[in-house]
C-alpha cells in the first residue's frame, strides 16, 4: 500500500490539536440527541471547549452566531427538530461555521433516512460522522440497521467513506472496529480503540463533540476528524486498562479525555493515511 502520511509530523498536527482547542476554548453548538446531552456536553467539557445545548427555532441562528462549529445529531428526531437545524445550519454556513451531522439510525425509519438526505442536500455539511450502514444508506448502498446501530453493510467501509466523500463534497468519519476518514481524495485509517466502548450508549454521539471541537480550531476537517477519533480512541485504550465494567469505564474514558496530552496522543495514535484509489485494500 502507499500509505503517504504515516510520519513523525502528521501525528504531530494531530497532537498538537487538543491544546488548541482548551487554549481557544471554542463554543461548540449542539442540536443533539437527549438521550446522551448530558454525556455531549461533559465531553466537550472534558476536550477542553465549551457546549451549548440549544435546539429551539427561535434562537438557533443567534446562538450559533457566537459558535465556532455546530453539531446536528438526529437521535431523538422530531420534524421540529429538522426545521431547527436547518436554521441552525443555514447560518452556519453564512458565517463559515464548520457543520458536523451525525446521521443516527439512519436506515431504520423513512423518517431518519428522509431527514439526513434533507439536511444534507439543504445544506453545506462539513464533515459526516456515523457508523457504516447509516453512511452506507446515505450513499444508496444497502446496509442493515438495528434501531440506531449498524448490523451489516455490503461493501468494504472504506470504500463507502470516500465515495459518500465525493458525493457529497464532504468528509466523512465512519467509526467501528477500524475508523475511516475520507475526503474522497485520501482515507485515514484510525486503529485506536477498545471494544468495552460499543457497551456504552452514546459513545458514537461523544465522538461526533469530540470531531466538531477539533474542526473547531483546525480548518483541515480530514485531520480534524481523524485526530478526534484517536484520541477518543487512545481514552478509550486508557480506560480499559483501569477498568473492565461499563459503569466505572464511562468514569474512566471521561477521565482519560480530561486527562489527555500531547506526549500521550502522538505515542499511542495509529493513524495511516493512504491514497483513495486503495479503498478496496483496507
Amino acid at each position: 500500500m502507499n500509505n503517504v502520511h504515516m510520519n513523525d509530523s502528521y501525528l504531530d498536527k494531530i497532537a498538537s490539536i487538543p491544546g488548541r482547542v482548551r487554549r481557544e476554548r471554542p463554543l461548540i453548538h449542539h442540536i443533539t440527541n437527549m438521550v446522551v446531552m448530558n454525556d455531549t456536553a461533559n465531553i466537550t467539557l472534558f476536550i477542553g471547549a465549551s457546549p451549548v445545548m440549544a435546539h429551539a427555532a427561535e434562537e438557533v441562528a443567534e446562538m450559533v452566531s457566537m459558535a465556532r462549529a455546530l453539531v446536528l445529531n438526529i437521535g431523538t428526531l422530531t420534524p421540529g427538530l429538522v426545521d431547527a437545524m436547518l436554521v441552525a445550519g443555514k447560518r452556519a454556513n453564512e458565517l463559515g461555521v464548520p457543520v458536523v451531522l451525525d446521521p443516527v439510525g439512519a436506515g431504520a425509519t423513512r423518517l431518519r433516512t428522509d431527514s439526513a438526505r434533507r439536511l444534507l442536500t439543504g445544506l453545506k455539511i462539513d464533515i459526516l460522522r456515523g457508523n457504516a450502514a447509516e453512511i452506507s444508506i446515505l450513499g444508496g448502498r444497502d446496509a442493515e440497521v438495528k434501531g440506531v446501530d449498524a448490523a451489516g453493510i455490503r461493501g468494504n467501509a472504506a470504500e463507502i467513506a470516500r465515495d459518500v466523500a465525493r458525493e457529497y463534497g464532504l468528509v466523512v468519519a465512519i467509526t467501528g472496529k477500524r475508523d475511516f476518514v475520507s475526503d474522497g481524495n485520501k482515507i485515514a485509517v484510525v486503529d485506536n480503540g477498545h471494544a468495552l466502548m460499543g457497551n456504552l450508549t452514546g459513545t458514537g454521539c461523544m465522538s461526533t463533540s469530540i470531531v466538531a471541537a477539533f474542526a473547531a480550531v483546525e480548518r483541515d476537517y480530514m485531520l480534524a476528524a481523524a485526530g478526534a477519533l484517536a484520541l477518543f480512541g487512545v481514552a478509550g485504550e486508557l480506560a480499559a486498562e483501569k477498568s473492565s465494567l461499563p459503569g466505572s469505564f464511562k468514569t474512566a474514558i471521561f477521565d482519560e479525555v480530561y486527562n489527555m496530552n500531547e506526549d500521550t496522543l502522538r505515542a499511542r495514535a495509529r493513524v495511516q493515511v493512504f491514497e483513495a484509489s486503495e479503498a478496496d485494500r483496507l
